[in-house]
C-alpha cells in the first residue's frame, strides 16, 4: 500500500494560480500522464502527448512551481530534467475566506471538474453493458448528521487510500479508474430520480 498523502490546504490565491494552471489542456494532460507513468522528461511526455519538447518543457516547469510535479534530481542530467507526480490530497476547506476573484477561480476549477466529470458519467451509461464488469454505477440516497457525512467522506478517503498504487508501479491488468463521491443535501428540489443502482 503507498504511503498516505498529507492532506494540501488550499487558499485563496493558490485557487487562482490553479485555475491559471489547469484551465490549460496540456497541463492536464501532462498530470494524467505522470499520474499514470510516474516518471518521465519532457522528450517522453512530448511525445506521448503529441507536443513539442519546448512546449512540455515549459508546462512542466509551471507544473513544478505549483508543487503539483517535482523534479526527480538524481535522474536529471545536464538539459535532461526527470519529473514525478507529487501524490497530493488537495483540498478546499468549507468557509475559506476569499476575494471575489478568488471565489471566481474556485468557481471556475468546479466547472472544469464538472465539466470533465459529466462526460464520464455519459460514457459509463453509454458503454456499461459493454464494459465487462469495468464500469460500476450507484446511486443512493440516505439520511445522515453532518457527523455522520464527515465520517462518512474519511472512510471513503480510506478506501480510496487501501487500493491506491504508487505511480508507475500498477498491478498487472490494472486499468487507469476514475472514482467521483459526491455527497450533498437533497430536499427535494432536484426532481432527481429515485436512488438505484446501475
Amino acid at each position: 500500500m503507498v504511503e498516505r498523502p498529507e492532506r494540501r490546504v488550499l487558499t485563496g490565491p493558490d485557487l487562482k494560480a490553479f485555475y491559471k494552471a489547469l484551465s490549460n489542456p496540456v497541463r492536464r494532460d501532462i498530470l494524467s500522464y505522470l499520474g499514470e507513468h510516474g516518471e518521465a522528461n519532457s522528450t517522453s511526455v512530448a511525445k506521448a502527448l503529441g507536443e513539442s519538447t519546448g512546449t512540455t518543457s515549459y508546462h512542466l516547469r509551471k507544473l513544478a512551481d505549483l508543487k503539483l510535479i517535482a523534479e526527480i534530481e538524481e535522474r536529471s542530467t545536464g538539459r535532461e530534467r526527470w519529473w514525478k507526480s507529487l501524490m497530493t490530497n488537495i483540498f478546499t476547506p468549507p468557509g475559506l475566506e476569499m476575494t471575489e476573484d478568488e471565489r471566481e477561480a474556485a468557481v471556475k476549477i468546479g466547472a472544469l471538474k464538472m465539466t470533465h466529470d459529466l462526460s464520464l458519467v455519459v460514457r459509463a451509461y453509454a458503454g456499461y453493458d459493454a464494459s465487462a464488469g469495468w464500469n460500476q454505477i450507484y446511486r443512493a440516497g440516505l439520511r445522515m448528521t453532518k457527523e455522520q457525512v464527515a465520517s462518512f467522506a474519511e472512510e471513503y478517503r480510506a478506501l480510496l487510500h487501501k487500493y491506491a498504487t504508487e505511480p508507475g508501479e500498477h498491478p498487472p491488468g490494472s486499468r487507469q479508474m476514475a472514482v467521483r463521491l459526491v455527497v450533498l443535501p437533497d430536499d427535494g428540489r432536484s426532481g432527481a430520480p429515485p436512488a438505484d443502482d446501475a
